[in-house]
């Protein structure tokens, strides 16, 4: 058999055989992850921007707000003995040591009342939520029962009494913060602390969230002074600029909160949620909360302030559509979309005896690819849903077109199209959705298979 005999029949087997396809169409589908996977990093590298420009944005406006407080701390004094002995002379002698430690009563009552007003701030194509609140702080203190921490009455100074409060955000505070108790009215200082240890903590899930508190407290006055036999009723105004989200830690025997604001996109968030049920209106939200010390684990009286982050709940400003968070689940659905195209083209490829080049194939595979590039720019530009249809549809057109000077003819290109079609949208379907998105893609996926296999059975494939 000649050496030309022997090229012509290699030719053709490459050209005609089944198996040697498939290996093809599989080492190419593998070869197209690694820029599939370069796109992820991609992603996640703008989604990383983003967040470094949004974060700036907040920081020039002012940062989240976590309120705790307001708490009453009164100092105590311990007084302990110790004998020392003189080793040489035998005498002994009685010494009183005395040391000051601080504790602190949470309200009876506390309410708050507020009204936020948002906005949207822009930095290049970036985007965050931004607001000011006029917040009003109202309550009431019990007389403190020092008998719960076992210390004496007499033990307790009463004159050095102070308010102390903490916040995420100095910043964004628009007036001078005071408190008015019963007629006497005290002026807040911010307080420089060193305490790393109330940055953050370990949330149900085991996953750790940083919160920065800083400290704000009243110079010292006289508790029993200003008591006089009856609840200390206390008021303050809380006007402060800030970004994303608005809590409050429920240190009341009975918390109430009430909110109102011209954000339409609401989240509420946190231990407690608002009671009302008509709290989302057309213009904006209008929510009630109710807590009670029944609904809380922990007491109202600590010989520490105790870090209570946790338990803290409100309102998330977020912007409600995260496009890059859409585009992570589209690229998921890479693997599946270039899979499906291939074994479509195989299967036409297969039935009509078309033959179709593997450098073909990796075109058409490329295109698949550029898909998701077309996504991610144009959506940083635009809303995801308007990307999407630009970018399916430019990736259709140009794979139909290219199709059809595959095959010379329009039947499997116009084929080829509609399939397509078919595949991108089943895939935004599924994007979409959130609850059903498991199901409906195990429904898609199973009448996939179906067509495929009643397509493949009148294969020879031997």
């Amino acid at each position: 058999m000649s050496e030309q005999t022997k090229t012509k029949r290699a030719k053709n087997w490459i050209q005609t055989s089944i198996s040697f396809r498939m290996v093809i169409i599989g080492i190419l589908i593998l070869v197209l992850l690694i820029p599939l996977a370069f796109i992820k990093d991609l992603i996640k590298e703008r989604k990383s921007l983003q967040s470094r420009v949004v974060s700036e944005i907040n920081t020039s406006w002012g940062d989240e707000i976590l309120l705790y407080g307001p708490v009453l701390k009164i100092p105590y004094k311990i007084y302990s003995e110790s004998t020392l002995t003189d080793q040489k002379t035998g005498k002994t002698q009685i010494i009183k040591d005395e040391a000051t430690y601080y504790a602190y009563f949470f309200p009876d009552k506390l309410a708050i009342t507020g009204d936020i007003n948002t906005e949207i701030k822009h930095k290049g194509i970036y985007t965050t939520s931004v607001y000011t609140t006029q917040t009003k702080v109202t309550g009431d203190y019990a007389f403190p029962d020092f008998k719960a921490l076992e210390i004496p009455n007499e033990n307790v100074v009463w004159e050095k009494a102070q308010i102390i409060m903490q916040t995420t955000n100095l910043k964004g505070i628009k007036d001078a913060l005071k408190i008015s108790l019963n007629e006497k009215t005290l002026h807040f200082e911010s307080k420089f602390s060193n305490d790393t240890k109330n940055k953050g903590y370990y949330n149900k899930n085991g996953e750790y969230v940083s919160t920065s508190k800083h400290d704000i407290i009243t110079k010292s006055f006289d508790f029993k002074e200003i008591f006089k036999g009856k609840p200390i009723h206390f008021s303050m105004d809380f006007n402060v600029s800030g970004s994303q989200q608005f809590q409050v830690i429920p240190i009341g025997k009975e918390t109430k909160m009430h909110l109102t604001s011209n954000w339409k996109d609401a989240g509420f968030k946190g231990e407690y949620l608002p009671y009302n049920p008509d709290k989302i209106k057309p213009n904006g939200f209008d929510a009630h909360w109710k807590v009670l010390q029944m609904n809380r684990p922990f007491s109202q009286q600590f010989n520490y302030l105790p870090k209570l982050d946790e338990y803290a709940f409100g309102v998330n400003f977020f912007i409600p559509v995260d496009d890059y968070q859409q585009n992570e689940r589209t690229v998921k659905y890479g693997y599946l979309v270039i899979a499906l195209t291939f074994l479509l083209f195989f299967l036409i490829q297969t039935l009509s005896k078309i033959y179709i080049h593997p450098f073909q194939y990796l075109m058409i595979g490329l295109a698949l690819i550029i898909f998701y590039t077309l996504l991610v720019s144009i959506s940083e530009h635009s809303d995801f849903n308007t990307a999407y249809m630009i970018a399916g549809g430019s990736v259709i057109g140009l794979i139909t077109l290219y199709s059809k000077s595959i095959m010379k003819t329009w039947k499997f290109p116009l084929f080829i199209s509609i399939s397509l079609i078919a595949l991108y949208s089943f895939i935004f379907v599924i994007i979409q959705l959130e609850n059903y998105a498991l199901l409906v893609g195990s429904i898609g996926l199973f009448l996939i298979l179906a067509v495929v296999m009643f397509a493949s059975r009148k294969i020879e494939w031997s």
